[in-house]
């Protein structure tokens, strides 16, 4: 639940924020005949999410032992690579994106009523697949609960919360720290959702090494102890570990948050007066 709520916080947050800066800026230039697009084009984005993620559940149910791990591996990959680049886009691109997205929407009103509603279904969906494939990842990783459904809601209500009050005025929150908190604890989800996708490929058969273990320490953290339910449900941790899942969690955090954590080049420009 936990982890999942996270996911729905970060990518709640980004998404909400996209269109509270949409929002902001028709009411601003006094373009409120505008608004109907912009909300139709999130409602579209909403509904394409939904229906991608009712999408893989239902192929991934339809599917032999095989296939199906061999997707839900694959999958997972994928998300962890969505979610990979989307922290360091938003560690490089924040302090832009209201700039970027203004412009972007002055172009679209400019075309007509059809781009303003594209341009807002592209602005909010690409956070919208993202979430509907690692929140995939998550809860097949999960196992059969409703936890990370309910972790995930709760994740997105409290994000729109905060992009409400932000939008209001009510309240000031630092995006930049957030982000890179955030970040940070993503990171080891996403390391964990990438174990879990190399084990789903070794149960395939697409991997090999299903069977050599790198550690077994299920007798001091029971998969059904609540500490054990703990590290698996936010960071997947599995009690019995095959060598290529250690190996490829640690070297994901090891590079992944080496980067993340590295400072941030800047452009600085001089300037000399004669």
């Amino acid at each position: 639940m936990l982890g999942n709520a996270l996911i729905g916080l970060r990518e709640g947050l980004e998404a909400s924020l996209v269109v509270s800066i949409l929002v902001a800026f028709l009411v601003r230039t006094d373009r409120r005949r505008e608004l109907p697009k912009v909300w139709a084009g999130v409602a579209f984005a909403i509904l394409v999410s939904v229906g991608v993620t009712l999408g893989l559940t239902l192929a991934e149910q339809a599917l032999t032992f095989e296939a199906s791990e061999t997707l839900g591996g694959s999958l997972s990959i994928i998300a962890v690579a969505f979610v990979t680049w989307m922290i360091f886009w938003m560690r490089s691109n924040a302090r832009a994106l209201k700039s970027e997205l203004e412009g972007r929407l002055e172009q679209a009103i400019s075309m007509g009523p059809a781009a303003v509603v594209v341009m807002a279904t592209l602005a909010v969906g690409r956070e919208g697949l993202e979430t509907a494939v690692f929140f995939f990842a998550a809860a097949q990783a999960a196992g059969e609960t409703a936890q990370p459904l309910i972790g995930f809601l709760v994740g997105i209500a409290i994000s729109i919360v905060i992009a409400w009050a932000i939008y209001k005025g009510a309240m000031r929150i630092n995006l930049a720290k957030f982000f890179t908190v955030t970040g940070f604890f993503l990171i080891f989800v996403a390391a964990g959702i990438l174990a879990y996708g190399v084990h789903d490929l070794q149960e395939a058969g697409v991997l090999p090494g299903l069977s050599t273990l790198a550690f077994d320490v299920s007798a001091a953290i029971p998969p059904d102890s609540w500490y054990g339910t703990l590290l698996k449900g936010i960071f997947n941790f599995s009690p019995q570990t095959t060598v290529l899942e250690a190996v490829v969690w640690g070297a994901y955090v090891a590079v992944v948050l080496t980067l993340f954590l590295s400072p941030q080049r800047t452009r600085s420009t001089t300037s000399t007066s004669a």
